[in-house]
């Protein structure tokens, strides 16, 4: 009974001495692996040639598109972009410099488009007199454009390229 036991017990030892080998090895691979992709350099379009454990430096800040051309919106429902610089424009809860301009009753003198009837809606579709709490801050929907060169390729085709390149001439 003893002899067996024994050898059971060294059969374990071996087992263990096996399993703790290869986890040790393991762990010395995995180590290995992960220096070496935090130390390799990586190229990429929006972070550049800095490596993933040190900080990329601040790009430099790009001009402000400012032109009273509106830009074409890519998709249904997407929020019309502001065509001019919106710096120092304070909107907060006590103030929005938006609606000097954009407000109903101002854009007669200011010649800018007024706010779309949306932005009076409440949550359950009744109309306000005034702008809505949930469309009172502009920026949060609508954002300036900057004159940059796109950061990575992209081939998007609006819906209206689509329908026009599948049925030319076709009236919808």
């Amino acid at each position: 009974m003893r002899r067996a036991h024994r050898e059971g017990v060294n059969a374990m030892k071996i087992r263990f001495k096996s399993v703790r080998r290869f986890f040790v090895a393991l762990a010395v691979v995995v180590s290995a692996s992960a220096t070496s992709l935090i130390a390799e350099p990586l190229s990429s379009p929006l972070r550049g040639t800095t490596p993933l454990d040190e900080v990329a430096p601040a790009p430099l800040i790009t001009p402000l598109k400012n032109s009273a051309e509106r830009e074409v919106r890519n998709y249904p429902e997407q929020p019309p972009v502001i065509p001019h610089s919106t710096d120092g424009y304070q909107i907060d809860l006590n103030s929005n410099k938006c609606l000097s301009c954009h407000a109903r009753a101002r854009t007669g003198e200011s010649r800018a488009p007024m706010l779309s009837i949306t932005h009076f809606m409440d949550r359950e579709g009744q109309f306000l007199a005034t702008v809505s709490p949930r469309r009172y801050f502009c920026t949060q929907c609508h954002v300036p454009q900057h004159v940059v060169r796109a950061p990575v390729e992209n081939d998007f085709i609006d819906i209206d390229s689509l329908l026009n390149a599948a049925a030319p001439g076709a009236r919808r």
